[in-house]
């Protein structure tokens, strides 16, 4: 069976300079508009019906209507208008929680052509207002695999026109990480038996020939070869032996040859039942989604590839199932990884540590100047952050600040956790190396950094991510939709804006 990839949304999108006049809305089937807070009166002159929306914000009911208002224009088109309002010291989560709100509204209209507008901002604000409602948009456009028999009502949209702008906005990143955070969300929500590891790598081998990664796959035989014992172990109850790494590599044009600078690495259990440690449930029913951190991986990969980097990138995806069966591994099995690292299993529903492990070995054996895991890992993360943020760890002194900063201004947030020396007594073994995880779940999320991070050298800058916000009832940011493939933007941030790549190759300053 082949996987049908997401369509890319067929939104043609312009922009315009010109002076605002009635017909600018009259072409239009709605028109979002998104003003500071503080906005003037007078700002509402150069608007088209800017009298009617002043009306609008005059009525009695206008305040209990709360941050948005909708309205149409008493036009031929009957143009249907949803007007929003931001402080002008929002954050880009809130900027980006508004949008989505905003881009939601609009769309119960199904408009085949949508305008937006964003009057009284000041120059600093045109572009952020911009990009949080195109990403909102593209985002809100973006259809979930669905298997009904009645097919969903097709996507209108056809047509987003920016109205009123000083000069036009480069949207080139905001589309790129839009079309890779919907092929992760797209991917996680794919039912267990439409993605198994076999079909998750026919996926990733269809996108390397469009976009001309090279791709090489270490079956379960040659990672057999390479020591791969922390890997195998979780697939051992498989009856497809179809598990596997998949390395992808994007390279810029002439430089073919050239080593990763960046290295992508995804947890991808495309199913988990725990294991012999069985999941009750409610624990178990949504774990096709387990293999999030790879979708986020690859939707990372095509991102960076559309803006063609100037830097190299690897993407390392960690292919299995974590089944139950007379071949499972089981806790107290005595387990050998890449590395050499001697683990004892203590609880086999940690598998996600496991398959990362010899994945984050190999990675790092190809010297990149940093490594990116991501993984929906831990229940611990989630408790100590909800679903609002994602867990990051990494081995670079000071590096929390910069964590945080990305977070923030992506609007992805994430809180740095500590990766101390003493937390490893926890995981000490009597007859091991190290401890797969503790008896106890008490600061999990740190204990599984602490095992990663044996398995990535000390001199290589490695940064982990666990994806507590991988999923949010209702959405997150500017995703409508609860599966959020968190990560992309937030990437995009450390490499494109942070440096991080480049900054943390040259070791920490004094």
């Amino acid at each position: 069976m082949k996987i049908r990839l997401p369509d890319r949304p067929k939104i043609k999108l312009t922009q315009s300079t010109d002076k605002l006049v009635r017909r600018s809305f009259d072409r239009l089937e709605h028109v979002i508009i998104l003003a500071p807070k503080e906005i003037k009166a007078s700002a509402w002159k150069d608007v088209p019906y800017g009298s009617n929306l002043q009306k609008l914000l005059r009525r009695k009911d206008a305040k209990k209507a709360g941050t948005f208002l909708s309205s149409r224009f008493d036009n031929t088109a009957q143009t249907g208008a949803t007007l929003g309002f931001l402080e002008t010291k929002a954050s880009a989560f809130e900027l980006l929680s508004q949008a989505r709100e905003i881009v939601a509204l609009a769309m119960k209209d199904n408009p085949a052509s949508l305008g937006i507008l964003v009057p009284g901002a000041s120059p600093g604000q045109i572009g952020r207002f911009v990009e949080g409602l195109v990403a909102a948009t593209w985002a809100a456009a973006l259809r979930l695999p669905s298997f009904k028999a009645k097919a969903q009502a097709p996507l209108r949209l056809k047509s987003v026109r920016l109205l009123g702008l000083p000069h036009k906005q480069d949207l080139s990143r905001t589309l790129a990480e839009a079309e890779g955070n919907g092929l992760a969300r797209y991917l996680t929500a794919l039912p267990t038996n439409q993605l198994t590891p076999a079909h998750f790598r026919q996926c990733a081998a269809e996108l390397a020939e469009l976009h001309g990664w090279r791709m090489r796959f270490l079956d379960e035989k040659r990672l057999g070869k390479l020591g791969a014992g922390a890997f195998l172990a979780v697939g051992q109850a498989n009856p497809r032996p179809d598990g596997g790494l998949v390395h992808l590599q994007y390279r810029p044009p002439n430089r073919k040859k050239s080593k990763p600078k960046v290295a992508l690495v995804g947890k991808g259990i495309c199913f988990d039942t725990g294991g012999t440690n069985l999941k009750p449930f409610k624990s178990m029913l949504h774990m096709h989604q387990d293999m999030e951190g790879a979708a986020v991986a690859l939707g990372t990969l095509l991102a960076l590839s559309r803006l063609k980097v100037d830097f190299a990138v690897d993407c390392w995806l960690a292919l299995a199932e974590n089944l139950i069966g007379s071949r499972a591994y089981k806790p107290q099995d005595l387990i050998v990884a890449r590395n050499g690292v001697s683990i004892q299993v203590v609880h086999t529903d940690a598998e996600g540590r496991m398959v990362l492990a010899d994945t984050l070995t190999l990675a790092a054996e190809e010297k990149p100047s940093l490594v990116v895991d991501y993984a929906t890992l831990t229940g611990a993360c989630v408790a100590a952050l909800t679903t609002r943020y994602s867990g990051a760890f990494s081995n670079y002194p000071g590096s929390h600040e910069v964590l945080i900063r990305a977070g923030r201004q992506s609007g992805e947030r994430v809180w740095p956790f500590p990766l101390d020396e003493d937390f490893d007594a926890d995981l000490s073994s009597d007859v091991a190396d190290v401890m797969q995880c503790s008896e106890s779940n008490e600061g999990d999320h740190i204990l599984a950094a602490r095992f990663l991070g044996r398995f990535v050298p000390k001199s290589t800058p490695w940064i982990h991510l666990d994806l507590a916000a991988g999923q949010h009832k209702g959405g997150l940011a500017h995703i409508p939709t609860e599966i959020t493939g968190f990560g992309v933007r937030y990437t995009l941030n450390l490499l494109l804006d942070q440096r991080v790549h480049e900054q943390w190759a040259v070791g920490p300053s004094e």
